[in-house]
């Protein structure tokens, strides 16, 4: 069963080259790789809602696709500029058609503003690298965007915003000591997301990479002394992106299974393609 999925940028022109410049290629480029290997079947289309007269599917034509992500982004939802309402609007237009969506990071922040929520700069500064002691609660614990995850695990994640007022429909699932809002599914008419404030999508070398493109930022920040400590964090990643099983490097860092195994890092979209996108494809009339 072919899948026909939509993966939506959420930088604009400008971040998209300095990510590909960093990283070797866009953030919605690097989803569609996760997304085809999870899905080897899927048919793939990219879009860029952040892009003056770009040309984005109605709810007639998001009906369409079997499912819809939203990728993350170096904008801040309340700077409200006509590149960050289109992509509210776009959220709003995917709950109308009913197309399953799965958020990381900024899309759990677009679709909350699209759904009526609020999004801030988060008090406690950024969750660099690593989001530590992502906690479900007895809700999560059930919910099948977090069936296998432990009592407590960690994921990879980058920003510097959460969300501060859940919007309405929204069921909280899991929290961590850095954003009550970690995992969220949100309900919007015939519309449901699931979304979560970390990237299950990235791998070790997309955050070293942010890491580099980020820089002074973060030692001004006091996560690193100087760029020479920042420097041998990144070469950690890079060891990890290289070979997961390096234990001295896993020790270092404290990390285990959740965050080193591939699948289960991708636990979450995997679980969205599984439950929610595969399933209803024949309900929604995509037989």
């Amino acid at each position: 069963m072919t899948l026909r999925l939509l993966v939506v940028e959420g930088n604009n022109a400008a971040d998209r080259a300095r990510h590909a410049n960093s990283r070797g290629a866009i953030p919605s480029e690097a989803y569609a790789e996760v997304l085809r290997e999870l899905a080897p079947d899927a048919v793939i289309d990219l879009c860029f809602p952040a892009d003056r007269q770009a040309n984005l599917p109605d709810a007639a034509g998001l009906e369409g696709y079997d499912g819809v992500a939203l990728t993350g982004s170096s904008l801040n939802l309340y700077d409200m500029t006509p590149e960050i309402t289109a992509q509210i609007d776009l959220a709003r237009a995917v709950f109308a058609a009913g197309t399953p969506v799965f958020g990381s990071c900024w899309g759990l922040q677009v679709l909350t503003a699209a759904a009526g929520g609020v999004v801030r700069r988060n008090p406690r500064g950024r969750e660099m690298g690593i989001a530590r002691k992502i906690t479900p609660n007895d809700t999560g614990k059930a919910h099948p965007l977090l069936a296998g995850r432990p009592a407590a695990f960690d994921a990879l994640a980058v920003h510097q915003d959460e969300v501060e007022t859940m919007a309405p429909g929204t069921t909280l699932l899991a929290s961590n000591g850095m954003s009550e809002v970690q995992a969220v599914e949100i309900k919007v008419g015939g519309g449901t997301a699931w979304a979560v404030q970390y990237h299950p999508e990235f791998s070790f070398g997309e955050v070293s990479a942010i890491g580099g493109a980020l820089g002074p930022r973060l030692v001004d920040e006091g996560f690193f002394e100087d760029l020479e400590a920042l420097g041998r964090w990144r070469a950690d990643l890079d060891r990890l992106e290289a070979d997961p099983a390096d234990k001295a490097v896993a020790w270092r860092h404290g990390l285990d299974a959740e965050i080193l195994d591939t699948s289960r890092r991708r636990s979450e979209i995997g679980q969205w393609l599984d439950v929610m996108v595969r399933p209803t494809r024949a309900r929604r009339g995509r037989a």
